[in-house]
């Protein structure tokens, strides 16, 4: 958040008084979570050229021996959720000091996600299109609009929590911790439908149990519930989760792989949750620290401006520009090769450079207004509803189905329809 060019002792006073409202930490971890996102995904994919010719695809990355004892630290998403619903919390406490409603903070969550969601939906659409017309290998098209089409599960995980805080944040305060085990052992439930069952669809009622769950550790940590705990105690209760992790994962209810674990959500998730945000807590002090200087606050604020253009955006740049390495020689050395590792810092480099541009132009998506302009009416309460539902199908049947022309175009309509739906409405009187 840089001051403006020639700012005077009021702006660094205004500056100083953000800073003050915030928890710069939460800012910090938020932007680390989707940087490491942005890293996994990059060695998650290889594409190069082996000794024979041959262009060679593959996940180099799950390939490896540690691999699942790297992925109980590298799965962040719950941290991430717990990050949301320490914002979101804050957010809707805001709200209803303004004299704002639930169907107001509804309509703000679900405008934030669904716009910048329209934007590459339509992006989708286009190139998926001009692909299928150009007579692209219709096999080749579906492996890579399935990839690019992977982390849009997010968005219909974290719009749908995110609906519900008005309600969640309402049992919050009445009964925390009858809350909290009440989708505790939800979740519990509907993981050992699933497995009793074999209905892997089961788990999809953990959108809500799990990730809300995870939501409301946020609101635990919004209250200093955990800030209160002491080091030890914070040691011993994330050792603790993650112990409970490991039986479940030797009893074989659960993969040892925690990116499985991932759709449909299971109680591992929940667990990590537990244990994350008891480390964060650990880390506080220090990482405070760091957030009070200026370089850090800096380069937080630049790409926690931009988070969900990196997030939306870092996997079609990531295939794109392995694509074209595959034109240049020497530059797609075979995957998981000495070379291959090798030139992951250097081609880190070159997403980041390419995701930041992209993200300069497309940023302002993610930052729509949401406040109804003077003269204007907020839409009506069943407008507000319809928008969210409409924004939760795309990423919902594209984390069924995997992303393709079809889901591309159908997707684009629906989150246009929505985006229209939450528009501020001007009062009938003023159309005559």
């Amino acid at each position: 958040m840089p001051d403006p060019k020639g700012a005077v002792d009021v702006d660094g006073t205004a500056r100083a008084a953000i800073l003050a409202r915030r928890d710069l930490v939460v800012d910090l971890a938020r932007v680390a979570c989707i940087l490491l996102v942005v890293v996994i995904h990059l060695l998650m994919i290889g594409v190069g050229i082996d000794d024979t010719g041959a262009i060679v695809v593959s996940r180099p990355l799950e390939a490896q021996p540690w691999f699942d004892a790297a992925s109980w630290v590298g799965q962040v998403m719950p941290l991430f959720f717990a990050l949301g619903g320490f914002t979101a919390l804050t957010s809707w406490r805001s709200t209803t000091r303004r004299g704002g409603s639930a169907a107001d903070f509804v309509r703000a969550r679900t405008m934030r996600l669904a716009t910048p969601a329209l934007v590459l939906f339509a992006f989708f659409a286009v190139v998926l299109g001009a692909a299928t017309l150009a007579g692209v290998d219709p096999a080749l098209l579906e492996t890579v609009a399935a990839g690019v089409g992977t982390p849009l599960w997010f968005l219909a995980a974290f719009l749908l929590v995110q609906c519900l805080v008005p309600v969640l944040a309402g049992w919050h305060a009445r009964a925390p911790r009858r809350t909290l085990a009440v989708l505790a052992l939800a979740a519990v439930a509907v993981d050992a439908a699933r497995v009793a069952t074999g209905v892997d669809e089961i788990g999809l009622l953990n959108l809500v149990f799990a990730w809300g769950f995870v939501q409301q550790l946020g609101f635990w940590y919004a209250d200093g519930w955990f800030r209160r705990l002491t080091f030890p105690r914070l040691v011993a209760l994330a050792a603790l989760a993650y112990l409970v992790i490991w039986a479940g994962v030797s009893a074989g209810w659960y993969s040892p792989d925690m990116l499985t674990n991932l759709n449909p959500p299971t109680v591992p998730l929940m667990l990590l949750g537990v244990a994350q945000v008891c480390l964060l807590t650990v880390l506080h002090a220090p990482l405070a620290r760091l957030m009070e200087t200026r370089p850090a606050q800096a380069l937080v604020f630049a790409v926690g401006s931009r988070a969900m253009t990196v997030y939306l955006w870092h996997l079609p740049v990531i295939v794109a520009i392995a694509g074209l390495s595959l034109l240049v020689r020497g530059a797609a050395p075979e995957p998981a090769s000495p070379a291959w590792w090798a030139s992951r810092p250097v081609v880190l480099i070159v997403v980041l450079a390419a995701v930041w541009a992209i993200a300069l132009p497309l940023a302002r998506f993610e930052r729509v207004p949401t406040a109804i302009p003077e003269g204007f009416r907020r839409p009506a309460g069943w407008a507000i509803v319809a928008a969210a539902v409409l924004a939760f199908i795309p990423p919902f049947t594209v984390m069924q189905w995997f992303l393709d022309l079809q889901l591309a175009l159908v997707g684009t309509v629906l989150l246009a329809a929505s985006v229209v739906l939450d528009r501020a409405r001007r009062p009938a009187w003023s159309k005559a």
